[in-house]
């Protein structure tokens, strides 16, 4: 059999300059093609490709060959982006069944507080300038469009408030010390997110003081209840659930940013939603519990630190690891000299041990002289010092 050809597909940046040409947003786009919003920003990103009749149809709609019909003015915001229907796994596969978006839900009777959502809102992507941004204004940019929902991703990762708000903060100093390898990124708010997500689930916290006791837990008993499940299940599925059914992102991005095939994070991702609905019947359907997690983290009103706070922090950072490596290498050097300045630049035979001597008489201390002695010794001193007078012969 012959294999059709697919049909071709601009760039991604150019895919992204043809639906603004017609005034469409990824929002027209995703209802007209049958995807989730963020499906269409992953198409532009250059992150996933489309396939099948989704790509056909794709491509004919950047092209003008079919009218879309664009939505209301102001539309509601999502939640956490997109939501996502049941997962129906096999043994040898698994694979997704999207849903429509859920709907928005009541608007908060906390005053101002703004609705909740755990992804930032793909309309909000800034539009493309005449000048071009410097790097503070771009990374500014960048943490106005993710740090808030990014803070309120992590508390439901950890349950932990500082942890969520240190976490977003080294993320995105981290970010900034590498700005040029993150504005390169295709998607540099993934990048931020996976980064974030490892330093919030890393281990090593747990040898901390202050995250050995337990923060509050939410006062409302169903948002305890929904946190206590979360963070009963294991790092890894609770990140799978939470990128799928908080952050809205398809399995096939979900598996690469948890470094795991596609098939293991639709199996992590039904067995997160059982335990959770084992816990939580009215939390089975995943529009449910799509909305109860953007509710449970926007209760909790957290606040992320202003981007010059950040970039200050991360600068101050750098400056005080750089002294410190300064100061180590200064320490090693000086080590190094005194070693060699000390160290003995010869060979030196070590001295061998002590042996004992046998056979050798005892020392005996002299006694009382006899009379003969005496008499030798008297006449001794009694001669000339130079000894007897010598006998010379004469000549006859």
């Amino acid at each position: 059999m012959t294999r059709t050809p697919e049909t071709p597909l601009p760039s991604p940046q150019e895919r992204r300059r043809l639906r603004e040409a017609q005034s469409l947003s990824q929002a027209d786009v995703a209802a007209a093609v049958g995807v989730t919003r963020a499906t269409v920003r992953s198409w532009e990103n250059g992150r996933t490709t489309p396939c099948g009749s989704k790509r056909d149809a794709y491509a004919r709609l950047l092209t003008g060959a079919e009218e879309v019909t664009t939505h209301q003015e102001n539309p509601a915001p999502a939640l956490v982006g997109s939501a996502t229907g049941p997962v129906q796994a096999s043994p040898d596969h698994a694979e997704t069944t999207p849903e429509p978006p859920s709907e928005t839900p009541p608007a908060s009777e906390l005053g101002p507080e703004p609705k909740p959502e755990l992804a930032p809102d793909p309309e909000a992507e800034l539009e493309p300038l005449s000048a071009p941004l410097t790097p503070d204004q771009a990374f500014d940019a960048l943490y106005a469009f993710c740090a808030p929902a990014l803070v309120r991703q992590t508390y439901l990762l950890t349950g932990r408030r500082e942890l969520a708000r240190e976490s977003v903060e080294r993320a995105f100093q981290l970010a900034w010390h590498r700005w040029p390898e993150v504005a390169m990124d295709r998607d540099p708010a993934g990048w931020v997110r996976a980064t974030a997500y490892e330093f919030a689930l890393s281990p090593w916290h747990r040898l901390r003081p202050r995250h050995r006791n337990p923060e509050p837990p939410p006062t409302a008993p169903a948002d305890r209840a929904l946190l206590d499940v979360l963070l009963q299940l294991p790092p890894v599925y609770r990140r799978t659930l939470l990128l799928y059914d908080g952050v809205g992102l398809d399995l096939p991005e979900t598996a690469a940013e948890t470094e795991a095939s596609t098939p293991a994070a639709a199996n992590r991702l039904l067995h997160a939603r059982e335990a959770v609905a084992k816990r939580l019947p009215e939390l089975a359907e995943p529009k449910a519990l799509h909305r109860r997690l953007a509710e449970v983290a926007s209760a909790e009103r957290l606040r992320a630190a202003k981007p010059t706070t950040v970039r200050w922090g991360g600068e101050q950072r750098a400056r005080h690891w750089t002294r410190a490596a300064i100061a180590f290498t200064v320490v090693l050097i000086g080590a190094t000299t005194l070693t060699l300045r000390t160290a003995p630049d010869h060979y030196e035979p070590p001295l061998a041990p002590g042996a004992t001597v046998h056979g050798v008489p005892p020392r005996v201390a002299p006694g009382p002289l006899s009379a003969e002695e005496l008499a030798l010794r008297a006449k001794l001193k009694g001669e000339t010092v130079s000894g007897p007078e010598r006998l010379v012969p004469e000549p006859g």
